[in-house]
């Protein structure tokens, strides 16, 4: 463990700060950019066609490349087709819309229809199940082709930070009921919007430093923000309450030694109508010999600690949790990337330096893309992004089961050892 080789799923031509999965269109979406140097360095939100073309692999396709002219998306919230993109202090909100359109000739494509039809006839996977589906009879000129069109629209955009210095959006997620715009920045404000009217509904100071993280609970809708004031807060709408302690699962440890920098509700494994909540703890300050990192386990209906466990000394950079609520995925500011048993906070797949620069970004693969299986027989597959500008994907893979003969070849082995050990005691 730690010493596989992961190839890449995906290299854009600018550093990759997020990535988020569409499971409706079953487009993979990942943005980034250069900001507004003039490095030459584009920015831009791809839209990704991800495939299993083996047993446990992956292929990509480029469909479309949206410019955000000199903003980088920082961070991102996608659903019901539409994108929340955090750009400096402001949230842009764009629509973007999957059409497939049938041409009669296939010398008669432009963008990303061509685009996508090159890359599917490269990769030989033309036929049913994919994007484009090609006739295999008659002549080319005849041929009717299903092209794939992506449409990309700017909506509205929002001031989502008011930091006199420096204006930047930290996180932006929906509600999970789509009904709600959450932001957080650097000037420590949750900023809440009806959506999608975007009427303002709150506006209020949550954290006495910078924002890193927030998510809303699927049940109580409570809100849980992660500041750099050393404080996880739990809110109902703008009220506070009750802030919480993990130091409660390890009193050795002393305060403020330690900062929240990430949280994430998820479901609680296989128990039904249950909801956990995970934190991540990472030390305040870098020693010579860098003590661990923690994921400690919440209950997310009462709020109260259920597991800490240490998660390797690197930094942790970014946390998800998969749609079935078994898996947690990590990302380190050393490029690592590691997969947890959410029940016992285990580690169960690790990649050392994986990208060997911060990991931006992981997102699960949910059960269903499109309505089909795209996990294949692993258990889980992770998609990491970082400044590299490379795309990753991490599988678990299922383990194979004993083959029957060696079951009964193991007990024949252990039946012959019981009976020289009864014939000759002294022998064995």
């Amino acid at each position: 463990m730690g010493k596989k080789k992961v190839l890449d799923l995906y290299r854009a031509p600018f550093p990759l700060y997020t990535v988020k999965v569409d499971a409706t269109t079953g487009l993979v979406i990942t943005a980034g950019g250069g900001g507004p140097s003039k490095t030459g360095i584009k920015n831009a939100v791809h839209f990704l066609d991800v495939q299993m073309v083996g047993k446990n692999q992956y292929s990509s396709s480029l469909l479309h490349s949206h410019d955000t002219d000199t903003r980088a998306t920082i961070n991102m919230a996608v659903g019901d087709g539409v994108i929340a993109a955090g750009q400096d202090g402001t949230c842009s909100l764009m629509r973007f819309k999957l059409c497939l359109q049938k041409e009669e000739n296939s010398t008669h494509r432009d963008g990303n229809a061509l685009e996508l039809s090159n890359a599917r006839r490269r990769s030989g996977k033309a036929g049913k199940g994919n994007l484009e589906n090609r006739s295999t009879t008659g002549d080319v000129s005849d041929t009717r082709n299903e092209t794939v069109q992506i449409t990309v629209t700017n909506i509205a955009e929002v001031l989502s930070d008011l930091n006199p210095h420096d204006p930047l959006q930290k996180v932006v997620r929906f509600s999970p009921d789509m009904n709600l715009l959450l932001t957080g920045g650097t000037d420590g404000y949750i900023r809440v919007w009806e959506f999608p009217s975007l009427e303002k509904k709150f506006d209020f100071k949550a954290h006495e430093k910078e924002i890193d993280d927030l998510d809303m609970s699927t049940i109580s809708k409570q809100l849980v923000t992660v500041g750099r004031d050393f404080v996880c807060n739990v809110w109902s709408d703008n009220q506070l309450v009750t802030s919480l302690n993990w130091l409660e699962t390890m009193p050795q440890i002393a305060e403020k030694t330690y900062r929240y920098m990430a949280c994430r509700f998820g479901n609680g494994e296989d128990e039904k109508d249950a909801i956990r909540l995970y934190t991540v703890q990472i030390p305040h300050k870098r020693d010579k010999k860098p003590p661990p990192c923690y994921i400690t386990k919440w209950d997310g209906k009462i709020l109260l600690p259920m597991l800490t466990s240490p998660c390797g000394t690197e930094v942790i950079s970014c946390l998800a949790v998969s749609d079935s609520g078994r898996f947690l995925g990590l990302g380190t500011v050393n490029g690592s990337v590691a997969v947890h048993i959410a029940f016992s906070l285990q580690k169960l797949y690790y990649v050392h330096e994986s990208h060997g620069i911060v990991v931006t970004d992981v997102v699960f693969l949910p059960n269903l893309m499109k309505g089909q299986n795209i996990k294949g027989n692993n258990k889980a597959a992770l998609l990491s992004v970082a400044v590299d500008s490379r795309c990753q994907v991490h599988t678990v893979t299922k383990e194979r089961p004993i083959p029957p003969w060696l079951f009964f070849c193991g007990l024949i082995i252990v039946g012959m050892l019981l009976i020289l050990q009864y014939l000759f005691p002294v022998l064995i």
